[in-house]
């Protein structure tokens, strides 16, 4: 096929433009201003923070650990575990700012590293993240394990959904 016959894509209709901004534009209104509560029929918060967030904790741990030969625990931070898909502000730690993971904006799950000693000697790591999304009292458990050797396992769920 030559270049001189691909097909011409047309702009977008400018008034489509507009009603697409204008319902983005309300979207944020509305959810800045539900006062955190979820409108009939909207979605529950996901567990979607808790799952990237325990890789890239792990991740952090690991790349810390090769510079400096050292695992670090940190945590649980936030103090308290969020409830009912809540976001709030990430506290400052030393700890995590020294392995480089500092969530930006709120978070739904409280986060912590464990470092504890295998049965043959070696350290395990484990990168756990817990919430509350329903509000219920039951906390959800995301855990991802390290080795020694930086092998992670796959996730680990207690009570998905909580």
């Amino acid at each position: 096929m030559a270049w001189d016959s691909l097909p011409v894509r047309k702009p977008a209709h400018p008034f489509l433009i507009l009603v697409a901004i204008g319902a983005l534009g309300y979207s944020l209104y509305a959810a800045r201003n539900s006062g955190g509560r979820r409108a009939a029929g909207e979605a529950p918060p996901s567990d979607a923070e808790a799952r990237v967030n325990v890789l890239a904790l792990c991740d952090a741990v690991q790349s810390y650990r090769d510079e400096h030969g050292v695992y670090v625990s940190a945590g649980p931070s936030p103090k308290e575990i969020p409830r009912g898909g809540q976001g709030v502000p990430f506290p400052e730690s030393e700890a995590f700012h020294r392995i480089g993971f500092e969530p930006d904006g709120k978070v739904r799950f409280q986060y912590q590293v464990m470092v504890q000693e295998s049965p043959v000697g070696e350290p395990e790591v484990s990168c756990i993240a817990r919430g509350d999304l329903d509000g219920d009292g039951q906390n959800s458990v995301y855990r991802v394990r390290l080795d020694a050797n930086g092998m992670t396992t796959p996730i680990e769920v207690e009570r998905e959904g909580e």
